[in-house]
């Protein structure tokens, strides 16, 4: 439920993760993935506004400026993803980089597979 109203809550951040018969936390479902999601592209388009990188080594000024959307984040995500996401964003970030210099300076993409039938790059991302 909204405050003070009878609609229910939109934004609604989903319940945290039930733990299983064994004591392993459940995987959590389709919902929560996806507001996950959401709070992580939110949190990397705050950080893309203010020319941040790694929020991991650059934790003061991420904090400072996109405070409200890391709490969303940590909220809506598993801790888990969370410095999976972090790390990912910084190793893309290089990864496009690289390609970028060398495209500069006149390398050329090689399509084709690599011995034993394995395909020169990989599949791409959904």
């Amino acid at each position: 439920m909204g405050w003070l109203s009878s609609s229910p809550a939109v934004d609604a951040a989903p319940a945290a993760p039930k733990a299983s018969a064994d004591g392993a936390f459940e995987a959590p479902d389709r919902n929560a993935r996806a507001h996950c999601w959401e709070a992580r592209d939110a949190y990397f388009h705050c950080l893309d506004r203010n020319a941040i990188i790694d929020s991991v080594k650059a934790a003061s000024l991420a904090e400072e400026r996109c405070g409200k959307e890391d709490v969303q984040f940590k909220t809506n995500c598993a801790s888990s993803w969370v410095q999976y996401f972090k790390k990912r964003r910084v190793v893309e970030y290089q990864r496009d980089q690289t390609l970028k210099k060398l495209e500069a300076e006149g390398a050329q993409k090689m399509d084709g597979a690599l011995p034993g039938g394995a395909p020169a790059s990989p599949p791409a991302a959904r």
